[in-house]
């Protein structure tokens, strides 16, 4: 297929159907899962949290990134792979879709020669004591970890609404076969920022903002500004990538690995990246730099505990099981031990 007449679009499903109630919720349902056959993508529109919220989430985004250097670090993120908290600055986090048995230095030398141009601050639950959160001091930002934290509910409880309706689009007998599996400790907020960097650096792959990727939960929320930048791979057209123009305030939802497993393959996790967006920002002497861009994910995760195995409803006589059952936290440690 001529990359050039690819015709696959993500599908934006209208979510008021499903919130409000009555037949009109089977019809959402089909819609989510048929995107998550076809594309692995789909906007999320007319969902149940509030604009004004958003608008404040983003507000609280730029004032952290906004903050010195040294105010960003006094929560730093931890050395190593395990813990997944705190703030990350630009060049320390590689995105990474290759995973490793053996750790191999020599692979992760040579991914991180191309250094990620992104920072990151990310959360859980309160309560998660084996990944504790990592907080500035409340005098720096006022305010700041209580929004936040009330964020993070918001993001499990309309991610539990799509789950469940996930789950009916699947024709699961419970609709919360899967949420049930999903305490809400175990999720992660992130605040992401790409700051400017000039556009031949991405051009000629000497940076890169966020290289192409599969993401490890079970579905993400994404909010994002009206930078862009967010690619998708077209899966009908291998190594393709089509945009995720934004769209004011919906979500963009995507199947994670876990929720491929699950559903042995019916839902596609697929690979995304963030590059150049479609107009750089500003000229600086002779050299286009890009804009700021400014992203909000909400990743769904199983408890750690929780055991992914075959769906019933994906699986029959002639569609074996495709994968051993594996841990949420023996998933999660295989891919993570590459990024860091």
């Amino acid at each position: 297929m001529d990359p050039s007449t690819s015709q696959t679009q993500i599908p934006i499903v209208d979510f008021s159907g499903w919130t409000s109630g009555g037949p009109s919720r089977q019809r959402v349902a089909q819609e989510i899962v048929a995107a998550c056959k076809e594309v692995g993508f789909v906007y999320i529109i007319n969902h149940s949290t509030p604009d004004a919220l958003l608008d404040e989430a983003f507000h609280w985004s730029r004032h952290f990134f906004d903050l010195p250097t040294e105010e960003k670090l006094r929560a730093p993120h931890p050395d190593g792979w395990a813990v997944h908290r705190g703030y990350s600055w630009p060049g320390l986090e590689k995105v990474s879709q290759a995973v490793s048995a053996d750790n191999d230095d020599e692979r992760t030398a040579q991914l991180r020669e191309v250094p990620d141009i992104k920072a990151s601050t990310r959360w859980a639950c309160e309560e998660n004591s084996a990944q504790p959160n990592q907080w500035i001091p409340e005098d720096t930002l006022p305010g700041f970890r209580a929004f936040m934290n009330q964020f993070y509910w918001e993001g499990f409880r309309v991610g539990g609404e799509i789950l469940q309706a996930l789950a009916v689009g699947l024709g699961l007998d419970d609709a919360n076969h899967l949420l049930q599996k999903h305490s809400g400790h175990n999720n992660q907020l992130r605040l992401l920022h790409y700051p400017p960097v000039p556009a031949d650096a991405l051009e000629q792959n000497r940076a890169a903002r966020c290289p192409a990727h599969t993401d490890w939960s079970s579905i993400t929320l994404l909010f994002q500004d009206d930078c862009g930048g967010l690619e998708v791979e077209d899966i009908h057209n291998p190594s393709h990538f089509i945009p995720a123009t934004p769209i004011k305030n919906a979500i963009v939802m995507n199947v994670g690995d876990l929720l491929q497993r699950w559903s042995n393959d019916q839902l596609r996790s697929t690979s995304h990246r963030v590059t150049l967006p479609p107009l750089a920002d500003r000229i600086e002497g002779e050299a286009r730099i890009t804009r700021r861009r400014f992203s909000i994910p909400y990743f769904m995760a199983p408890d750690p505990d929780s055991v992914i195995e075959c769906l019933p409803a994906c699986m029959g006589p002639d569609e074996p099981a495709k994968y051993e059952p594996i841990t949420q936290a023996g998933y999660n440690q295989m891919r993570a031990s590459m990024q860091y």
